[in-house]
């Protein structure tokens, strides 16, 4: 029985943890929440405290890691509000425990943000040029991870995450002049997600980089104010004065070297 480690088990992880569990894995799965562990523990993971910081790592990182082939980091950049942090150090000071561990496949959960948004057609071959600091630390942090000649790095570079309880349009509904009305989506269900990441997994791709984005990119002003419609929400207005700015992310990657075919083609 193949054993995995996932640093992260929230809104994608969680789920991404009971499917391995179901296809014979067994799995160790982290959380920062002390009233989570049950959580965990209820669905037949091995449930550890653990939070990573720049400064320390809080609980037994080994331990998590001991025996497990593959290591999923899901921990994204705490970059909003007063209390952000370093996550280039907070991955630094995680490398040396993977280094020693019997871990010899990493996943990364990374994001498109490490994209310009310059009206392109974006593909793994094009060149990241991260535009926020979110993004600028993803980057950093693929590197770190890919440079390492220890153990086999897959970047798995996620576009916005959508599911059932969680869309964008609860948060754009109503408002008013929004920026970059013409810029295409580039969005990705949950179920999507976790079917990459396991068919990364069984079909042994490591040492790659993915973009994972559903092929589907009409304009954000129409598909929001489509959406806004279906769920019966305000309507978003969008400004259409200035020029809009975005990019195109394209999953062809995916499509053909992993054989995937995305379960949500229409978002």
């Amino acid at each position: 029985m193949r054993q995995i480690s996932i640093l992260g088990c929230g809104w994608l992880g969680l789920p991404l943890a009971k499917s391995l569990l179901e296809k014979g894995f067994f799995v160790k799965g982290s959380t920062t929440s002390p009233a989570k562990i049950s959580v965990l523990e209820n669905a037949g993971i091995t449930a550890f405290q653990l939070e990573v910081s720049e400064a320390e790592i809080k609980g037994e990182l080994a331990s998590f890691l001991a025996n497990s082939e593959i290591l999923i980091i899901d921990i994204p950049p705490k970059l909003r509000g007063i209390a952000t942090e370093n996550f280039v150090a907070k991955v630094q000071r995680m490398i040396p425990f993977i280094e020693s561990s019997t871990i010899v496949k990493v996943i990364f959960v990374s994001s498109t943000a490490v994209y310009a948004d310059d009206n392109t057609i974006i593909t793994e071959n094009t060149k990241p040029q991260p535009e926020t600091e979110s993004g600028r630390q993803l980057l950093e942090a693929e590197r770190l991870l890919q440079n390492n000649t220890n153990f086999k790095t897959t970047i798995v570079r996620f576009g916005g995450l959508i599911g059932e309880d969680r869309h964008p349009i609860h948060f754009l509904a109503g408002r008013k002049n929004l920026a970059n009305p013409e810029a295409p989506i580039n969005l990705i269900d949950q179920t999507d997600c976790i079917g990459i990441l396991e068919n990364i997994i069984q079909g042994d791709f490591f040492g790659e980089i993915f973009n994972a984005v559903t092929p589907f990119h009409p304009t954000r002003k129409n598909y929001y104010t489509q959406k806004a419609q279906e769920l019966n929400l305000p309507l978003p207005e969008f400004e259409t004065n200035n020029a809009s700015f975005g990019k195109t992310i394209l999953s062809t990657k995916i499509e053909t070297a992993l054989n995937y075919p995305f379960k949500k083609s229409t978002l």
